[in-house]
């Protein structure tokens, strides 16, 4: 990346998940970009329970023939109120579950290289999918980069 230029003009970001309670994720596509840096950000109230959260992979952001994502692992912060530092955990089984200790902020952050795609069967399309948890609400942004196209008007990766 070029420390000379805006991050914006190097990379696309997406809200992929508003700040909500649900799962309401959408579909991103890798296609004209190399990775993707998912960031979850989420507050607990009281009475919580984690979110599980899945990464998954498609052929389209429609969806089409989704299935998931090896990961073995992300970075977290589970008190943001202590200090600001990430560190990596372990992933198991292509999952992981957010911290349901109540009364926190958090921040997750998992990495997607297109190299873990099926991209020889055509697959090119991301989502991670939180599950609905109680008293946790998230919100999901998405970091594709870098970028194929080099420009602040590059093609958006809502559409296939």
């Amino acid at each position: 990346m070029n420390p000379n230029a805006l991050l914006i003009e190097q990379a696309k970001v997406v809200l992929t998940t508003p700040p909500s309670l649900g799962n309401n994720s959408i579909w991103v596509s890798l296609k004209n970009y190399e990775r993707a840096t998912i960031i979850i950000a989420a507050r607990n109230a009281t009475t919580v329970t984690g979110s599980a959260i899945t990464l998954l992979q498609a052929t389209a952001v429609a969806g089409t023939g989704s299935k998931t994502i090896v990961f073995t692992t992300a970075y977290r912060n589970i008190d943001l109120a202590v200090d600001q530092q990430l560190a990596e955990f372990a992933v198991t089984s292509n999952t992981f579950t957010l911290d349901a200790t109540n009364s926190k902020d958090l921040l997750y952050v998992v990495e997607v290289d297109v190299s873990q795609l099926d991209v020889k069967n055509g697959f090119d399309c991301i989502k991670l999918t939180p599950a609905t948890a109680v008293a946790q609400t998230l919100s999901v942004t998405t970091i594709l980069w870098p970028g194929k196209i080099q420009k602040l008007a590059s093609p958006t990766p809502l559409t296939d």
